[in-house]
């Protein structure tokens, strides 16, 4: 700093401009908070800047939202990678689909791409729950869900059974997965079949090729808190919460700035 700076940052105008912004940045901090904090939910400065937007009408930059993060230490959760590892491998008798999907996951058809895949929660005292989804490629928006204590096949089939209740689907809708022994079991496959679906499979450890679900699952253990669940009940109540928030409330960069259910409705209005 040259001996002119530093004596101007001490005199009495400087110091009344800091005080002065000090004072707007502490209006603009409890303007943020409001958006962190909205639905109980932690967001990064881009999660801030849509919530601001579209639940209080406000716009901010990135870059102020940032600086005032910084500024006041408001920490945004960082992604984690996803420590989930096959547990079983596939039988003889379990066929595998050939990648038809092949990272073409915005095909412009809501209701044709599903991504489904497991994941694990844990929770207090070393408990461990699975959570199973089947998810849009075209909006992001979570279909179906299932939250088990084990791996059992049932967390699949379950999963696959709920999605019966969604009418948008598409004639020629597929779901894809990784290579894992649910999704290659003869009785998966064949409830698939049954509801009139295609399958498609990741080739073996590229998770690149399911990119959008483990996506949400990265953002999903950010987002939630299950230290503090002494359940699996409570677990699946804090799952159902979030979903809700995720699919109607919660909006995304490159979905318009619009929750995923939001974004469907566009689309089908379009349509």
């Amino acid at each position: 700093m040259s001996r002119s700076g530093f004596y101007h940052h001490f005199d009495e105008k400087s110091a009344q401009n800091r005080a002065k912004q000090d004072e707007a940045d502490e209006v603009v901090k409890d303007i943020i908070l409001k958006a962190y904090h909205f639905r109980g939910r932690k967001k990064g400065a881009r999660q801030i800047k849509m919530t601001l937007q579209s639940q209080y009408s406000i716009t901010y930059n990135l870059k102020r939202i940032r600086r005032i993060m910084k500024k006041f230490n408001i920490i945004c959760p960082i992604r984690k990678a996803n420590p989930y590892r096959r547990m079983v491998k596939a039988t003889k008798e379990h066929r595998i689909y050939a990648n038809e999907l092949k990272r073409k996951f915005k095909q412009g058809i809501v209701g044709k791409v599903l991504l489904t895949d497991i994941t694990y929660l844990p929770y207090r005292n070393g408990k461990r729950a699975y959570l199973s989804t089947i998810k849009d490629a075209e909006t992001n928006e979570i279909l179906a869900y299932e939250v088990s204590s084990s791996l059992h096949l049932d967390i699949a089939l379950n999963t696959l059974k709920k999605l019966k209740k969604h009418s948008h689907l598409a004639e020629d809708a597929f779901i894809h997965s990784d290579q894992g022994f649910h999704y290659t079991s003869p009785i998966y496959q064949a409830l698939v079949k049954k509801m009139g679906l295609g399958q498609s499979m990741s080739r073996r450890g590229n998770c690149w090729d399911n990119a959008p679900q483990e996506s949400f699952f990265g953002h999903l253990k950010d987002e939630t808190n299950f230290s503090n669940c002494e359940t699996l009940e409570e677990v699946k109540r804090e799952i159902k919460s979030y979903m809700t928030y995720y699919n109607h409330y919660r909006g995304q960069w490159n979905l318009k700035k619009l929750p995923p259910a939001k974004y469907r409705q566009q689309l089908q209005q379009v349509a």
